[in-house]
């Protein structure tokens, strides 16, 4: 067996879970669901499916130092910082460089390092389902995830057919890509069928990835292709992500290869999976007391309910006669918010941007 790669993109900022998740320390290197760091906990799902050692993690320079803390059995050299995020087509063509480097024909894959999947046995059996296919021809790869409602925050694929049997899956061929459609729109694909949420799961062999660069993203190419011309020199891939890495274009690998490619195909993922993309949503991975209140470390409510309070370092956060808030206490800062305004902490976090004395509370 071709020797398989995984590569963990760990560079976001997991905005809305502040004020947990903060630039140093987001959303993926914390226990927002579990008992580990959710980076962890992707690896820890990938073993199995590759060695650990052929394990790499993404992430920013900010991000560097959580990273190692959050991954301590990974290689120091597998941990890798972008000088600074140029979006993920340009990740991938950096991740596609690190596994060349290593073997030129290696099939690797393309993960978020912030997902909750559960059922571990059947994903490691789809992800090695979406590997053999990778192998077996000249195709990217995604896994789909069948809809469970009306979800216009989501990116759709949109199935052609059978392509193949893989490993005793149907795997799909794809007809296109569509990135967040409006909820009329996704209502429309429910109803007709054959349609996936885009995850973000992404499995291809080097050759099969670098070709898709030159045909649909020549410019990034030919950045890519200077990076890795400048990695061999002396100063090493240190030196060549300073000097060159801001100069490649900031695209989505979506933008820039999903949807212009023709030969895709997808793996209908059965394995129970959530991007968990803001607060309320982590209500369904834990059990509430009886009046519907999610409560984690040292909070109570009294005469509430469907609250989720989540408070930190022993520090007691009580809520009383109140329903459907969110309540986050860190040392640093509080957050309340009523669920239905959860999305608005985007809005809250740009004006601790924009005023200088409180950016230490990014």
């Amino acid at each position: 067996m071709a020797e398989r790669f995984v590569v963990i993109m760990a560079g976001g900022r997991g905005e809305r879970f502040w004020p947990q998740s903060r630039q140093a320390m987001p959303k993926h290197l914390l226990p927002i669901v579990g008992d580990k760091p959710m980076l962890a906990q992707t690896i820890e799902r990938v073993v199995g499916v590759v060695p650990l050692e052929n394990v790499m993690v993404i992430t920013t320079q900010t991000q560097l130092d959580g990273c190692r803390r959050a991954c301590p059995g990974l290689p120091a050299a597998n941990i890798i910082a972008e000088p600074m995020g140029c979006d993920t087509a340009a990740a991938t063509g950096l991740a596609m460089l690190l596994v060349k480097q290593r073997s030129p024909s290696a099939a690797f894959a393309m993960l978020p390092a912030d997902h909750v999947i559960h059922a571990t046995a059947k994903y490691q059996k789809q992800l090695a389902v979406a590997f053999e296919s990778a192998e077996s021809a000249d195709v990217l790869v995604t896994l789909g995830i069948k809809p469970t409602g009306p979800e216009a925050g989501f990116g759709y694929i949109q199935q052609a057919g059978l392509w193949k049997h893989v490993g005793g899956c149907r795997v799909m061929a794809v007809k296109r890509f569509v990135e967040k459609p409006n909820l009329k729109t996704v209502k429309g694909y429910l109803a007709a069928g054959g349609y996936f949420w885009n995850a973000g799961m992404f499995v291809w062999r080097v050759p099969v990835v670098e070709a898709a660069f030159r045909e649909h993203a020549p410019e990034l190419h030919a950045g890519l292709a200077r990076l890795e011309a400048a990695a061999k020199s002396a100063g090493g891939w240190a030196a060549a992500l300073t000097q060159l890495y801001a100069t490649l274009p900031k695209i989505s690998v979506d933008y820039a290869l999903m949807e212009k490619s023709t030969n895709v195909v997808v793996v209908p993922a059965t394995f129970d999976w959530d991007d968990v993309g803001a607060w309320p949503a982590i209500a369904k991975h834990f059990k509430p007391d009886a009046a519907g209140n999610i409560l984690r470390g040292a909070a109570m409510v009294e005469d509430g309910g469907d609250n989720i309070i989540v408070s930190g370092d022993g520090h007691l956060t009580a809520v009383i006669g109140a329903s459907d808030l969110i309540v986050v206490h860190t040392p640093e800062a509080t957050l309340v918010v009523h669920k239905d305004n959860a999305q608005e902490i985007k809005a809250l976090l740009k004006r601790l941007a924009d005023d200088p004395t409180k950016r230490k509370y990014l």
